[in-house]
C-alpha cells in the first residue's frame, strides 16, 4: 500500500512521516497509561477499598489527547468515517474525480475552520486573568485544547496532501513513488 507521504515531494513527506511516528507512540502510550489506570482503579478500589484521588481529571488529558492523536492516523490513511452513497452510485470516471475533489476541498475547508475555532477558544482561554482548571488537580483546559489544535492542524495538513495528490493524479502528473519505482527499474 502506498501512502499519501509517499506520494509527496521528500522535504514534506519526511517530516509527515515522523509527525506519523510521533502520533503512533502517543495513541500507544495512551492507551497503555488508561488500560494501567483503570486496572489500579480496581485494584485500589476493590482491592484495598480505598479511591485513586481524581483519576478522571488526568485520564480526561491522556484519553483526548490520544483520540486526536489516532484521529490524525486515520486521516493520513482516509480511515475515517465515511457515509458517501455516492461512490457507489457514480460511474463516469471524470464524475468521479470532480466528486473526490469536491469531497477534498470541503473537508479541507472544514478542517480549517475547525483549526481556526480552536484558536479563537484558545484566545478566550489565555484571557482570562486565570487559566480555567480541573476542580482537584487544577490541570489547565487550554492543555488538551492545545493537544486537538494541534490534533487539528495536522487533519488539515493530510487533507491538503490527499487534494495535492488527487489534483496531480487528474493532470497525469508524476507523483514521487511514481518517480521513485522507474527509477528503481
Amino acid at each position: 500500500m502506498v501512502r499519501i507521504t509517499d506520494e509527496l515531494p521528500r522535504l514534506i513527506g519526511v517530516p509527515m512521516d515522523w509527525a506519523m511516528v510521533v502520533m503512533k507512540a502517543i495513541v500507544i502510550l495512551a492507551g497503555a497509561l488508561m488500560a494501567v489506570t483503570f486496572g489500579l482503579v480496581v485494584v485500589v478500589r476493590y482491592g484495598f477499598g480505598g479511591d485513586l484521588f481524581a483519576y478522571e481529571e488526568w485520564l480526561l488529558a491522556i484519553s483526548i489527547v490520544g483520540f486526536f492523536a489516532g484521529a490524525v492516523l486515520a486521516s493520513e490513511r482516509r480511515l475515517h468515517i465515511n457515509a458517501d452513497i455516492l461512490e457507489v452510485v457514480i460511474t463516469n470516471r471524470s464524475a468521479i474525480w470532480w466528486r473526490s475533489f469536491a469531497v477534498l476541498v470541503i473537508e479541507l475547508a472544514v478542517t480549517l475552520f475547525i483549526v481556526y475555532a480552536c484558536y479563537v477558544s484558545l484566545a478566550d482561554d489565555f484571557s482570562f486573568p486565570r487559566l480555567r482548571a480541573t476542580p482537584a488537580l487544577r490541570i489547565p483546559f487550554v492543555s488538551w485544547r492545545i493537544a486537538i489544535m494541534v490534533a487539528f492542524g495536522f487533519i488539515a495538513i493530510f487533507s491538503a496532501a490527499h487534494l495535492y495528490v488527487h489534483i496531480r493524479k487528474g493532470l497525469g502528473l508524476p507523483l514521487r513513488s511514481e518517480t521513485a519505482g522507474e527509477a528503481q527499474t
